[in-house]
């Protein structure tokens, strides 16, 4: 099964009367690019711009980041069973815009799981989207039945983020790309002898899927994956966007719908594959709230990955909190099989960093990857520019985020909570750790 992904490297982005890329410069036609975004009668208000790195722009509220790419071969479109009909994102090639995202902002309203981004300044590294040309489409809806909720499905926006993309990415269909990245692996029982000695690996995902309502959670080919059981996948198909990001967990700890479709560990594990491993596949695992769905998940985790002849797993955790139960539950079981198991998650350790970094934890769990702490504490400096509404941080209920840690000169105090995407852990973390 082959995917294959052509390059075009953004070296510019600008306004222009076609949307169109040629010569690493991506020129959109705002006109016709907002009429996409308008298209659903939710959206009152919408307006487009363009952020640079190093830029002294601060974008919040956040609410999800994507890739602009369109498929030329495959299925009917970059998101099956979300925006296309359902087919399989396995196999094709899509065309995609590299070292640039869409960021789909609100023009007021904030909520749990939205974040906030510095293009420049001290923190703009906090986050790969600080190093990218990015298109930002800040809107506002009329969902006024979530307007006060904490915790917001953001349907309306996010899914103008999902057309919006796609329309921009169609400027590629016809074009040569300038890389052609290829993604192939052979069904588990066609492997060479020479594959099959090298130790054979799987990837657990666990995206964030505790809401038991529906429009929160992660979607698997539209599925919400809270009604999922652990589910084995080809990886292609997370790189082809069969998975899109959901709106219910703290946005330092999220996995956006770009991370999704360019996952690293992913696509480091496919590039060692038959020269210093066998990787298996993915298991599509999920974040349970009863615990006796813990535990059927895990036991089934681990009963897949017996059976698939694994030696060794990565599990990589989307949240914190209640989900460390589930995470920690999947290595217990994957160790009790007598598969080497390494985790990926970020931790909380309270702002004093006394406190305990994972809500579960087990002597089975020796292998554990830190990609930062929701507790620490940040001091941010006015920005001259606000694209969205600072005082969301504080107002809405953001993570990280309370009332009055919004001054009146426009600077903040706030936790990494509140950094969008900043933990990455898919495997893009842009953090360091240092011995004391």
């Amino acid at each position: 099964m082959k995917l294959e992904i052509g390059k075009f490297f953004v070296k510019k982005i600008t306004f222009g009367p076609k949307t169109e890329y040629a010569d690493g410069v991506l020129s959109i036609d705002k006109d016709a690019a907002l009429a996409k975004v308008m298209e659903d009668e939710h959206i009152t208000a919408a307006e487009l711009h363009i952020v640079n790195p190093g830029d002294l722009v601060r974008l919040v509220p956040v609410k999800d980041a994507y890739e602009m790419r369109c498929r030329v071969a495959g299925a009917k479109g970059i998101y099956p069973g979300v925006t296309s009909p359902l087919e399989s994102a396995a196999h094709g090639r899509i065309h995609a815009l590299k070292d640039a995202s869409l960021l789909v902002v609100g023009k007021h309203w904030g909520s749990f799981q939205d974040g906030i981004l510095d293009m420049g300044g001290p923190f703009q590294r906090n986050t790969i989207y600080g190093a990218m040309r990015n298109l930002v489409l800040i809107a506002d809806t009329d969902e006024e039945f979530e307007r006060h909720e904490q915790q917001k499905t953001n349907h309306a926006l996010r899914w103008a983020g999902f057309r919006l993309s796609e329309y921009i990415g169609e400027c590629l269909r016809d074009l040569k790309p300038e890389e052609l990245e290829s993604w192939e692996l052979d069904a588990l029982n066609r492997r060479s002898a020479d594959v099959q000695k090298l130790p054979s690996v799987v990837y657990v995902l666990q995206p964030q899927t505790q809401m038991e309502v529906p429009g929160f959670n992660t979607l698997v080919y539209g599925w919400n994956a809270n009604h999922m059981l652990p589910t084995y996948m080809h990886p292609n198909e997370i790189l082809g966007g069969a998975v899109v990001s959901g709106s219910f967990m703290p946005c330092s700890s999220k996995i956006s719908t770009f991370e999704h479709c360019n996952n690293p560990t992913i696509k480091s594990l496919l590039k060692a594959h038959g020269k210093t491993l066998n990787f298996l596949g993915v298991i599509m695992s999920n974040l349970n709230v009863v615990m006796e769905q813990k535990v059927r998940m895990a036991v089934m985790v681990a009963q897949m990955a017996s059976s698939l002849g694994a030696d060794g797993a990565i599990v990589a955790e989307e949240g914190y909190g209640n989900p460390d139960v589930d995470y920690i539950q999947v290595l217990v079981e994957l160790e009790k099989v007598g598969v080497k198991t390494v985790g990926i998650s970020n931790e909380c350790t309270g702002r004093d960093g006394k406190s305990q970094p994972l809500v579960a934890l087990d002597a089975a769990a020796t292998a554990l990857i830190s990609t930062g702490n929701v507790s620490q504490m940040y001091t941010l400096q006015p920005m001259p520019l606000v694209l969205g509404e600072l005082e969301a941080l504080a107002r809405d209920g953001l993570s990280g985020g309370w009332e009055g840690c919004v001054k009146a000169d426009g600077s903040a105090v706030l936790e990494n909570n509140a950094m969008f995407c900043s933990d990455h852990p898919s495997g893009f973390s842009v953090k360091r750790c240092f011995d004391f």
